[in-house]
């Protein structure tokens, strides 16, 4: 898995070798400004997984950097960078009310007891600066949607919003389901087996892979379509690593309902019929 990972953080890397639009080169020191000091907090509250409350936010402040550098004022970067603010903040405050309070998530504070007392400093490049480097790759496709020729919204930008909307309603209101779920105290230890929780076992993760096929749309507008790595990425990083399969493993551990529940609805994408 880690190997597939680097591989294709290799291929990206190689692109922009060759094709490095400004202001990309710049990104990384915004983003790696922003989580080193995100770092140096984390280390003081002891508490590594607050990166993941800073991960929408970091996507936002990166396409608005990316726009200010462009020297851009027209509408249809504006309309962007704006859905591009509205996932990205809703992520960060959804989290943020998810796990202030409740300590240290569970895989950070497994990796700090590997560590020791060395996690203070290994927790910045095995964490942040990992992220840091996947989020400047991943958000690298917002300088080809966002530099156009085009004032205006064209056709595959209407229908990368419309794609875009689709996704963000399966994150946003399987996001919320589940929250309204676990707020009743007598569904401790059941499933989430009603609403999109029907149609599919990750609708949030299912429907932010959506909303990156989304923005894609907005650089095939410029025939960037090389950048078809960005959602890719993104996509495979839901599914294999840091969503999907990881919380999968978890939930059959805990949850003796989740065996039957696998059986009937499908993992990623929804179920139509």
């Amino acid at each position: 898995m880690a190997r597939i990972i680097l591989l294709l953080v290799a291929i990206a890397i190689a692109v922009f070798l060759f094709f490095q639009p400004y202001p990309f080169g710049q990104g990384i020191l915004v983003i790696m400004s922003c989580l080193t000091a995100l770092w140096l907090i984390s280390v003081i509250l002891k508490d590594s997984s607050i990166i993941d409350i800073f991960w929408g936010t970091g996507f936002v402040i990166t396409v608005w950097f990316y726009r200010y550098a462009g020297g851009l004022v027209d509408t249809r970067s504006l309309i962007f960078c704006s859905i591009v603010t509205i996932w990205g903040l809703r992520l960060s405050i959804h989290l943020a009310m998810r796990n202030i309070g409740k300590g240290e998530d569970y895989r950070y504070h497994e990796w700090r007891k590997e560590s020791g007392k060395n996690w203070w400093w290994v927790s910045f490049f095995r964490v942040f600066l990992l992220q840091g480097v996947l989020l400047w790759i991943i958000s690298s496709l917002y300088v080809p949607s966002i530099s156009s020729e085009f004032n205006e919204l064209q056709t595959l930008d209407y229908i990368g919003i419309s794609i875009w909307l689709i996704g963000f309603i399966f994150e946003a209101v399987g996001d919320w389901q589940l929250t309204q779920f676990k707020k009743n105290k007598a569904n401790k230890g059941k499933v989430l087996q009603t609403g999109l929780w029907s149609l599919t076992r990750h609708p949030n993760y299912f429907g932010d892979a959506v909303q990156w096929w989304g923005y894609f749309l907005f650089a095939c507008t410029n025939q960037q379509y090389l950048y078809a790595f960005s959602p890719l990425l993104m996509t495979f990083l839901l599914m294999q690593v840091s969503g999907v399969t990881l919380l999968e493993k978890k939930l059959t551990e805990t949850k003796p309902q989740y065996a039957d529940y696998i059986k009937r609805v499908p993992a990623f994408f929804p179920k139509l019929f």
